[in-house]
């Protein structure tokens, strides 16, 4: 068991460039392509979006907590990476990631427990318990028994203190981090580098500014202000940010990085504005359905 970030599995093995995802998703996609062809789905930020709320859906009524509900959509993304979706029921794979989830991240569900909820969430047939056992035996094996998940929440708990952030900022960035599970940015970065990109835009954006799906054009401004506010004069707030960016520029976190995290999220919150329920429930029900894979 790897006891920090930089000795794990999830370092190793489990964080790519932009440009490996592509390769790796389109290599799918070529050997499914009369699949892919057959069934158009939405963007894959949409999807994520609905999977995180049937995911919350499950996990609300059962008490399970953000950090496992967090793993399980890791679990997701890395699977999907690797097996095409349309091959697969997605009801089943988000109902057996939770019930592994909440294993690793020691809260345990009992099996019927995620399989009642999992059914009346997605209003399934399936009803054997041994589907969840064996999705499991699946997950694990594409996973390469590689399950430990370092999540960017313990990172941005010791930034609140070292920058003492109000109340409203924190619950900002936490908010932050909870959307960026719908990005490939826990494939894509190391998770100091997501928690300090989103310290970094709670105190920029400030949480008076409204919703998070309205954050799209203040992110943008977020990044120029990472480039030039050292040099600009100003009080209160942009005092803040300036001290941050001061510390930004002295430390190891990798600049190009954390523009790169801000602009994955621009790109979620702006696509987000798209998003309808029913959408990806119908088109993910098309060819389960066709496919005879909801039994």
């Amino acid at each position: 068991m790897a006891a920090n970030y930089w000795e794990s599995t999830q370092r190793k093995f489990w964080t790519f460039s932009k440009q490996q995802l592509a390769v790796e998703r389109k290599r799918i996609e070529e050997t499914e392509r009369n699949l892919v062809n057959m069934y158009p789905l939405p963007d894959r930020r949409l999807l994520s979006i609905y999977f995180y709320h049937q995911l919350s859906k499950m996990a609300r009524p059962l008490g399970i907590r953000q950090q496992a509900l967090a793993t399980a959509q890791v679990y997701v993304r890395r699977f999907y990476l690797k097996i095409e979706i349309r091959r697969t029921n997605p009801a089943l794979v988000l109902a057996t990631a939770l019930y592994l989830a909440c294993k690793m991240e020691e809260c345990p569900q009992h099996i019927r427990m995620i399989l009642a909820e999992a059914r009346h969430c997605w209003d399934t047939s399936f009803n054997d318990i041994s589907k969840i056992g064996e999705c499991e035996f699946t997950l694990i094996s594409e996973m390469n028994s590689q399950l430990i998940i370092h999540h960017p929440y313990r990172s941005l708990a010791e930034l609140q203190t070292q920058f003492q952030l109000t109340q409203e900022e924190n619950a900002l960035a936490w908010s932050i981090l909870n959307d960026h599970y719908l990005t490939d940015l826990p494939l894509l970065h190391a998770p100091h580098v997501i928690a300090t990109t989103a310290m970094f835009l709670a105190v920029v954006l400030k949480p008076t500014q409204g919703g998070l799906q309205g954050h799209a054009a203040g992110i943008t401004s977020a990044l120029q202000t990472i480039g030039n506010v050292r040099n600009a004069p100003g009080q209160g707030t942009q005092n803040r940010v300036q001290k941050l960016v001061d510390w930004l520029a002295e430390s190891s976190v990798d600049m190009e990085a954390v523009v790169e995290c801000t602009q994955e999220l621009i790109s979620l919150y702006e696509i987000w504005e798209s998003y309808t329920d029913k959408t990806c429930k119908d088109q993910i029900a098309k060819f389960v359905k066709a496919r005879g894979l909801d039994k």
